[in-house]
């Protein structure tokens, strides 16, 4: 197109002004896609945590702080809850399976989790995915063996047959080591996008052994100290445990065994719907998530409206190409078109450096956001929606654009040709 053309020429003679006001489009395109990309992974990511469970059940707290220590391993509990009361509700007759799960200990930053076989049989994530070992096997009898999440063996370099020291508490520096009683690796585990890979599993009984000479919360000195050895020779049946996973037989029976357990006598205990939790949080995160995409849209529209501020200070300056426009046979309508298809191509080519600093971005930042934050962006083409979010910046742009073409049509010929002294 002959218009299509001039409108380029017309761009690529003011270029330094151009490739300024293409960056600054480009920039605040990739904040915005940059932000719903990670909303939408996060929640994603969040939701394809744990599934296939219809209950977690742990000391008496909120619901959103016993779906955040047992499910994603972040803060503590408030208390820990009987191994009794645990196969009171293993044994119910509405339970099909229950994994119980132990926190409190870590290594090198990494929470270590003590369960049961179990674990690796009922746990799923994403679509009811169960977890797959990459190379070794689960742990067995043994109660020194440990199975590492991917993401701990790839960021520690271990391997398998290897020995490691576990650290007392969840701090990424401790001062008490369990130095005397090393677990050995057995398996690894493919990874799975959740909090899985950053986790060190160990059997039930590991855990105990570990503390088993502890008292009041402080290691035993001298010959008070229990060696791996004699460990292994004691009843090390746990007396307490963090919280549980619960599988039912029938999911109708779900609000009744929840209201059984929220009224348990035995001890105060809080049982939760995983799906209701996570709603839960979200609405607590939800002013932040909105706030956060408001904040892309200005930045959005702070670089369109310095596209227009652009194009209507270069007006006076093309008073005179207008009007020669004019008189070579070209009519307003042509010269408003003009301004018109200038808008639009800056603002497609801010959206398509956008686009590529946007894959640019998640191709460099992948790997450290995965390994630090457990969060997985990946490269795939932009969605439904990010095509409509686009699509509205251009038509946005398009309508800027109208301003200038106005102010263009409704120049004379006279007014260009004229002499201003």
């Amino acid at each position: 197109m002959p218009l299509l053309r001039l409108a380029l020429a017309s761009l690529a003679n003011r270029r330094s002004t151009v490739l300024l006001t293409v960056f600054a489009i480009g920039l605040s395109v990739c904040l915005l896609l940059t932000v719903e990309r990670t909303r939408h992974e996060v929640r994603a990511s969040f939701a394809s945590t744990v599934s296939g469970t219809d209950l977690i059940v742990g000391a008496r707290s909120g619901a959103v702080n016993l779906l955040l220590y047992s499910v994603f391993r972040i803060g503590n509990a408030t208390n820990n809850i009987r191994w009794e009361s645990f196969q009171h509700f293993a044994e119910h007759p509405r339970v099909k399976w229950a994994i119980p799960l132990s926190l409190g200990d870590s290594h090198r930053g990494f929470r270590v989790l003590g369960t049961s076989e179990a674990y690796f049989e009922h746990f799923r994530h994403g679509r009811q995915q169960a977890l797959q070992l990459a190379e070794g096997r689960p742990f067995g009898s043994e109660p020194f063996e440990v199975v590492l999440g991917a993401e701990v063996a790839s960021s520690l370099g271990y391997r398998l047959d290897q020995e490691i020291v576990l650290a007392h508490g969840v701090a990424r520096v401790s001062l008490t080591h369990h130095d005397d009683k090393p677990f050995r690796i057995v398996g690894i585990l493919k990874r799975t996008g959740t909090p899985v890979d950053r986790t060190l599993h160990v059997p039930l009984q590991g855990i105990e052994a570990l503390h088993v000479d502890w008292r009041n919360g402080m290691p035993a000195r001298g010959a008070g100290r229990v060696s791996a050895e004699q460990a292994r020779q004691l009843d090390l049946q746990p007396r307490q445990i963090t919280a549980f996973l619960v599988g039912l037989h029938s999911r109708v029976s779900t609000f009744a065994l929840q209201r059984e357990i929220n009224q348990y006598g035995g001890e105060p205990l809080l049982a939760i719907l995983p799906g209701v939790a996570l709603q839960e949080l979200w609405s607590l995160m939800g002013v932040a998530e909105q706030a956060l995409f408001v904040v892309s849209l200005f930045v959005v529209l702070i670089g369109l409206v310095g596209m227009l501020t652009a194009i209507l200070s270069s007006l006076n300056e093309r008073r005179r190409e207008m009007a020669i426009l004019r008189s070579v046979g070209a009519r307003p309508w042509h010269i408003a078109g003009l301004l018109v298809m200038e808008a639009g191509a800056l603002t497609l080519a801010g959206i398509l450096l956008g686009l590529a600093l946007l894959y640019l971005g998640l191709f460099l930042a992948q790997p450290p956001l995965q390994s630090h934050f457990g969060l997985y962006l990946p490269l795939t083409p932009p969605g439904v929606y990010e095509w409509g979010l686009l699509g509205a910046i251009f038509a946005t742009a398009l309508l800027m654009g109208a301003l200038p073409a106005w102010r263009a049509y409704r120049q004379s010929l006279a007014d260009g040709l004229s002499i201003r002294l």
